[in-house]
């Protein structure tokens, strides 16, 4: 009973009518009779260990939704979920069935809300709808996908993923920002951001770009060509992402549990200011600062990774 409440409890699309998916609005036909379906994994979150991002290859008998480039469209999600306080989320497309997507849409920090929420696990927004690009090639096998990273609560990412069709009007190739993945094995740690939404907008502001062709073949590169934001949901002083904040580390600690060389808990910048140690039970650990900024004392044995 205790894993059905649990389960329950997350959030999922429902329009377009994602991969494994019974709280579809509308069924893209019929289930496959076999595999992951009708199961409460479609509203959790993604293994950190073992990811399978679109929860399973198996589709339904029919597309979840034929869109047009250019178009409106308009994405639901699960009445009565988990919100965990907002966070960062992003729309995206696939058109190698699953394995890159480009970013067509996004909505940081205040993902499910109309601004901070704080402990609030009641979203306030519930369906959004914005325009795709006008220059998405056609494929009769596109991924449509929504990926999460919540803003409370265990670090964790989401992601569903709804098979369409896109009518192109010409064009062969799309160009934008790479699906940001994090919270995964391997990926960078989004920390709970509800002190500071800006936390991790970095990650989702410094994204390669990448290009698409209705044939399925993509590549990768630097760029600054981001997807559009939601000013529907966002305040429009919050639409732009700003630049990302230096972080405070925690005070270095005052106990005296001496367990080797170093007080446990005790912190300070490491050769180069390019990061820090904390002392665990005796021993050293190195911390990374972040790219971009230098480790520094700020007074009362504390210290911080500030721009360099």
């Amino acid at each position: 009973m205790a894993l059905a409440a649990f389960v329950s409890a997350h959030m999922t699309m429902t329009d377009p009518c994602p991969r494994a998916s019974a709280n579809c609005v509308k069924p893209a036909g019929t289930a496959p009779t076999s595999g992951i379906w009708n199961t409460g994994i479609i509203k959790s979150p993604i293994d950190p260990a073992t990811p399978d991002f679109c929860k399973t290859q198996m589709k339904w008998s029919q597309p979840a939704a034929t869109w047009t480039a250019g178009q409106s469209v308009t994405v639901q999600f699960l009445q009565n979920p988990a919100a965990h306080s907002g966070g960062h989320a992003q729309f995206s497309l696939s058109y190698d069935g699953g394995k890159t997507f480009v970013v067509v849409y996004q909505v940081l920090k205040y993902f499910f809300f109309k601004g901070p929420a704080k402990g609030n696990n009641n979203p306030e927004v519930l369906s959004y709808t914005f325009t795709l690009p006008k220059d998405l090639p056609s494929s009769d096998s596109a991924v449509f996908s929504w990926s999460w990273v919540n803003a409370s609560g265990n670090r964790e990412f989401y992601q569903n993923c709804a098979d369409v069709v896109i009518k192109g009007t010409g064009s062969k190739s799309y160009t934008g920002k790479k699906m940001v993945i994090a919270n995964i094995n391997g990926y960078p740690t989004i920390p709970e951001m509800t002190e500071d939404y800006n936390i991790g907008v970095d990650l989702y502001n410094k994204a390669d770009s990448v290009t698409v062709t209705g044939s399925g073949s993509s590549s990768s590169s630097s760029g600054n060509n981001a997807p559009k934001d939601n000013p529907d949901n966002i305040p429009s002083s919050t639409a732009a992402a700003p630049a990302p904040t230096p972080t405070q580390t925690p005070a270095a600690s005052t106990s005296n549990n001496n367990s080797g060389g170093c007080t446990h808990g005790a912190m300070n910048c490491a050769s180069g200011s390019t990061g820090y140690e904390v002392c665990v039970w005796g021993t050293k650990t190195p911390m990374p600062c972040a790219p971009g900024t230098a480790c520094k004392a700020n007074g009362a044995g504390s210290i911080l990774c500030d721009f360099a």
